[in-house]
């Protein structure tokens, strides 16, 4: 479960985005313009302290994005390489976001979510002290088995930034696709997504134990 608050954050995520991205090599678009979300989907950290989003967004007239997200309440130790910004959170206080790609939490939850099975968390939304559901604005859906064991990820290894991301870690090696074109395709159990606009699933992850 991904538990969400009603607060603002400062810088927003797309600010902090539209500054990042076009130093990324992966990166397709138009500099200095706006990032534009276009759908998101969550993973849920067991541990409940690290938020962990992928956003889907478009920069000028580039192509859908994929970035990794994970919010911390502090720094991730070694990780000043995969710090996009910090933004102070109306309820939470300072937030530290990294590219997800270089934090081991994502890694672990990652490889859960495509050879488990284990999917995208729910959202709910905490509203005058009650909980409810907000309906995601993606659905994914993984070809790894939903009664698979999921590996246990403890570091990551080694990370090629490229279109897709290669995260090599103690357990699997991941695949990230950072340009959602269809045109990635390598081997491994799938994680594939659909919104609005994409209702044919593309591969957004692939997965494969070591």
């Amino acid at each position: 479960m991904a538990l969400l608050h009603r607060a603002k954050l400062h810088p927003t995520k797309l600010d902090l985005l539209a500054a990042w991205l076009p130093g990324r090599p992966w990166f397709r678009g138009t500099p200095g313009a706006d990032a534009v979300r276009v759908a998101a989907y969550r993973f849920d950290d067991p541990a409940g302290e690290v938020g962990i989003e992928t956003m889907l967004v478009t920069v000028g007239d580039g192509p859908v994005h994929q970035v990794p997200l994970t919010y911390r309440g502090a720094p991730l130790d070694g990780g000043d390489e995969w710090l996009v910004g910090t933004a102070e959170h109306s309820v939470l206080g300072r937030r530290w976001v990294y590219d997800a790609c270089g934090d081991p939490v994502y890694a672990a939850a990652l490889a859960s979510a495509v050879l488990a099975g284990t999917g995208q968390a729910e959202e709910f939304i905490e509203i005058d002290g009650r909980l409810e559901r907000r309906e995601p604005s993606m659905t994914v859906t993984t070809s790894g088995s939903a009664h698979s064991e999921p590996p246990v990820v403890g570091a990551v290894r080694r990370v090629v930034q490229d279109d897709p991301t290669l995260i090599v870690t103690d357990a699997a090696e991941l695949v990230v696709v950072r340009r959602l074109d269809g045109g990635s395709r390598p081997a491994g159990a799938t994680l594939t997504g659909a919104w609005d606009g994409q209702p044919t699933p593309l591969p957004l992850a692939y997965a494969r134990p070591v």
